[in-house]
């Protein structure tokens, strides 16, 4: 409603008719002062004029507790590598380190490569296998130790069955279990006819790892 209109005066016919009269700014003032003062329950802290001058008022706030069944509802974390290392997680015992326990596992590994690799045909492209070698996981696969810093193990072939940050296990067709580092350490993996060589030194990481690693292609299956 437009102020102007509340307050115009009360024209004369209306004010015999209503038996009312326009009042001053002063007098209309001093009875909404009475009206509100009288009405409005007195506050004990704070004057009418203060109270009225306020816009908000902040009450009191304290902050929600945490939901306790959240927390125990998380899982468990899983054991670190002294844990691991005392609870003898990782070795292989000596009753299962034979060649022809680990045979159908290398099976797997030759199909789960010739997908991988699409097929592994005559006409597939060394830089797209050398590609996919790259970051694919070598558990299972049969390899051989063609140059070391170390004469002794040059020659080693088996399969790899454990796979850690620096070094490879593998069981030998004599039921041996041999340790062998990756640095300074060459292998070659022959797979369909490929022989790709690997490099020791570029595959010290984690197979995890290594799979969300970025590696330069070159034009042989030198990895």
């Amino acid at each position: 409603m437009d102020e102007a209109l509340v307050r115009i005066r009360i024209p004369q016919d209306l004010v015999k008719l209503l038996g009312v009269e326009s009042q001053t700014s002063s007098k209309a003032e001093a009875f909404t002062q009475s009206f509100l003062k009288h009405s409005i329950q007195h506050h004990e802290r704070h004057d009418l004029k203060n109270m009225l001058s306020h816009k908000a008022v902040v009450l009191g706030y304290s902050r929600p507790k945490k939901d306790q069944s959240k927390r125990s509802s998380k899982k468990a974390k899983g054991l670190n590598a002294r844990q691991k290392r005392a609870m003898k997680i990782f070795q292989i015992k000596p009753q299962n380190q034979r060649y022809e326990l680990f045979l159908p596992l290398h099976e797997l590994w030759r199909q789960y490569i010739i997908d991988l690799c699409c097929g592994l045909k005559p006409t597939s492209s060394p830089q797209l296998v050398q590609q996919k070698l790259l970051k694919a996981d070598f558990h299972g696969a049969i390899i051989t130790v063609v140059r070391s810093k170390c004469p002794s193990y040059v020659g080693t072939t088996g399969i790899l069955v454990q796979e850690f940050k620096h070094v490879f296990k593998m069981i030998t067709k004599e039921n041996r279990l041999k340790v062998i580092p990756k640095r300074n350490s060459v292998f070659a993996v022959e797979i369909n006819g490929f022989i790709s060589h690997i490099y020791g030194s570029r595959f010290e990481q984690r197979a995890s790892e290594r799979s969300a690693k970025k590696f330069k292609v070159r034009g042989s299956l030198d990895l």
